[in-house]
C-alpha cells in the first residue's frame, strides 16, 4: 500500500502558487463516478466530468500532482507514444481520428488555462532537435505530414547553423521548430485544474489511498477511513497494480531526473535560449531542457538509477548539461529531483475496462502532459456513453510482461540497455 508523502523537494513544488490541503475521506459517500488518482489523467477526468454536471469524487493517496504530474519536464509535445502501431490498426477514417488526437490535449490546455485563469507559466515553442542523420530523416517526415495535414501553427526546419543561433549550443546538427507545442509549470497547471473542477462541484479527498474496488452495480472504492459508491469508477494514473491485479505487468516504471540550475543572467538567457523554447532530442533515452519563468535552466533526462537522492541526481546530470552548455560550467544548481513514468511495451497508451463500469487510463510513456489531457476528456466521453475515442486504444491489446511489476528494477535495467544501444544506432 502506498504511504502518504509529502511533495517531493523539487523546483515546481518551491514555488507552486497553491498547496493543497484536501481533507481526507472520511465514512461512506456517494458520487456519480469516483476517479482514483490526483495526477493530471484523474484531475482532467473530474474537470471534464463537473463541466458536464456530474457529482465526481477524486481519491488521491498523496497530494494533487504528486506524482509524475507534479515531478515531470512541463514539456507539452502533440503525439501519442506508439503512434504508428496505432496507425497500422486503424483505417483511413482512423488516421484521422487519430491526427486530431494528437494534438488534443494541447489544446484542451490552452483552453483550460484561458478559461480558469491558471496561472502556470504556460509558453509556446518547441525544438526537436537532430543528432544523427537519421533524426533529421525523422524530422524531414514529420514536417511533411504537418505540410500535408495544414497545421495551423508555425513549423520551419532548422539547419545545424540556425540551431546553434535559437540555443546557442553546437551539440546537434539540426532540428524542427513548432510553435503548437510548448512548455508549462506542471503542478502549477494540475493544482489550477484541481481548484477549477472544485470549484464546479468536484470533491478532492487527498491522503486516502485507495485499498480495494468491490465490484458491482454501483461499484465502491474502499479507503483506510472510508469509502465511495459510484456509477463509475475511473482507475486514472500508473500505480493501479497495487490495487487491481488484472494491470499488473502492463507497465514498466522509467525513472527521469531534473535540475535547476539558479536564476541566469539576461546575457546568459540570450546566449542559450533566447526565445524560451522547449527542446528535446528524439533518443529514447533522452535529455530534453528549458527555462522557468524565473530564468532557471531546467535540465532533465533519464540514467539508470533507482533513487531520488538530490546528490546523486545532481552527479549524473551536471556532465551532461556542461556537455550541452559549457559556457554554463560554473553555474549553481539549486534543486535537483526525480519522478517515475508509466511506459508501456508497445509504447501505446492503455485506455480500457476492467468491468462495464470500471474503465482505466495509464501509460502515456513520456508524452503524459499532453495526453493526460486528451484522456481525462475521452473517459468522460465514455462515462457519458460516447466511445468512439475509447474504442481506438480499448481495441489495442496491451503486451503484458508477467512479474513486471515485482521485478521492475532488473527489467527496466535491461529495457535502458536496450534502447541505449538503439539510440547509438
Amino acid at each position: 500500500m502506498l504511504q502518504p508523502q509529502p511533495h517531493t523537494g523539487s523546483y515546481y513544488a518551491a514555488s507552486v502558487n497553491h498547496v493543497t490541503d484536501y481533507a481526507p475521506l472520511r465514512g461512506a459517500q456517494r458520487a456519480d463516478v469516483c476517479v482514483i488518482g490526483a495526477g493530471f489523467s484523474g484531475i482532467s477526468t473530474a474537470l471534464h466530468l463537473a463541466e458536464r454536471g456530474y457529482d465526481v469524487r477524486v481519491v488521491e493517496a498523496n497530494r494533487v500532482g504528486w506524482g509524475a504530474s507534479g515531478r515531470n519536464g512541463g514539456q507539452i509535445i502533440g503525439g501519442i507514444s506508439g503512434e504508428a502501431k496505432m496507425a497500422a490498426h486503424l483505417g483511413a477514417e482512423g488516421e484521422r481520428i487519430l491526427w486530431e488526437m494528437r494534438w488534443a490535449g494541447n489544446d484542451i490546455i490552452r483552453e483550460r488555462v484561458q478559461t480558469y485563469g491558471i496561472e502556470c507559466d504556460l509558453k509556446w515553442g518547441y525544438l526537436d532537435v537532430a543528432i544523427k542523420p537519421r533524426h533529421l530523416r525523422e524530422q524531414q517526415e514529420e514536417f511533411e505530414q504537418l505540410e500535408r495535414r495544414e497545421f495551423p501553427f508555425h513549423y520551419r526546419r532548422l539547419s545545424r547553423e540556425e540551431v546553434v543561433a535559437t540555443i546557442g549550443t553546437e551539440a546537434y546538427i539540426g532540428g524542427l521548430l513548432n510553435m503548437g507545442n510548448g512548455h508549462v509549470h506542471p503542478l502549477n497547471l494540475c493544482i489550477g485544474e484541481a481548484r477549477a473542477a472544485v470549484a464546479l462541484g468536484a470533491t478532492i479527498h487527498e491522503q486516502s489511498p485507495a485499498l480495494s474496488i468491490e465490484e458491482g452495480k454501483k461499484p465502491r472504492v474502499v479507503t483506510s477511513r472510508g469509502s465511495v459508491t459510484a456509477d463509475f469508477v475511473v482507475l486514472a494514473g500508473n500505480v493501479h497494480h497495487f490495487i487491481e491485479p488484472r494491470l499488473r505487468g502492463y507497465l514498466l516504471p522509467v525513472n527521469s531526473f531534473i535540475i535547476a540550475t539558479e536564476p541566469l543572467s539576461e546575457i546568459q538567457v540570450a546566449n542559450i535560449n533566447p526565445n524560451d523554447l522547449a527542446v528535446c532530442d528524439p533518443n529514447y533515452v533522452l535529455e530534453y531542457f528549458r527555462l522557468s519563468a524565473d530564468q532557471r535552466l531546467l535540465f532533465g533526462g533519464r540514467f539508470n538509477y533507482f533513487s531520488f537522492e538530490p546528490a546523486i541526481i545532481r552527479k549524473f546530470m551536471i556532465p551532461k548539461l556542461q556537455r550541452i552548455y559549457p559556457q554554463l560550467q560554473d553555474i549553481r544548481i539549486d534543486y535537483a529531483w526525480g519522478g517515475t513514468i508509466g511506459v508501456t511495451v508497445n509504447r501505446v497508451p492503455q485506455l480500457g475496462r476492467l468491468a462495464d463500469n470500471i474503465l482505466y487510463t495509464q501509460g502515456y510513456s513520456g508524452h503524459g502532459v499532453n495526453v493526460t489531457h486528451l484522456a481525462g476528456q475521452i473517459m468522460a466521453e465514455a462515462v457519458a456513453g460516447t466511445m468512439e475515442r475509447f474504442d481506438v486504444f480499448a481495441g489495442i491489446k496491451p503486451v503484458v510482461i508477467p512479474g513486471s511489476h515485482r521485478f521492475a528494477k532488473p527489467m527496466v535495467s535491461l529495457g535502458m540497455l536496450y534502447y541505449q544501444l538503439k539510440d547509438r544506432l
